[in-house]
């Protein structure tokens, strides 16, 4: 299956993408089969081969969300833009830990409590 991908490209911490289709399961940063535009983070600025990539879109070429979203904004396709953000199993299994911990720490303060509290009862 084809992707519409970014390929990472430039210096470290001056990162620049170019807008590639390749198969699905290949590196971007190797090869790909066709160059269709470039984005800049830090200058906002991007070119795109919009025929081109209507083109390829008809073959079937799925572009992955980040393209997808950049296109939607581009005017190239219209679609609604898709949530790309992944949740990472670590952090989502660290957050009922948290919970639990909160639950044991305000546990530990009633207990405390009461302990300050039975001396003050007894005299």
């Amino acid at each position: 299956m084809l992707t519409i991908k970014f390929s990472r490209r430039g210096k470290k911490n001056q990162p620049f993408f170019r807008i590639v289709v390749l198969e699905k399961s290949k590196d971007p940063v190797g090869d790909f089969l066709e160059d269709l535009g470039f984005l800049n983070p830090l200058t906002k600025k991007n070119s795109l081969k919009v025929d081109r990539i209507k083109y390829w879109i008809s073959q079937g070429a799925q572009p992955s969300g980040s393209v997808h979203n950049l296109l939607v904004k581009e005017g190239v396709i219209k679609a609604d833009k898709v949530k790309v953000t992944k949740i990472h199993k670590k952090k989502t299994e660290q957050q009922p830990k948290t919970k639990e911990m909160k639950k044991v720490k305000e546990v530990k303060e009633v207990k405390e409590e009461e302990i300050k509290k039975k001396p003050q009862d007894k005299s």
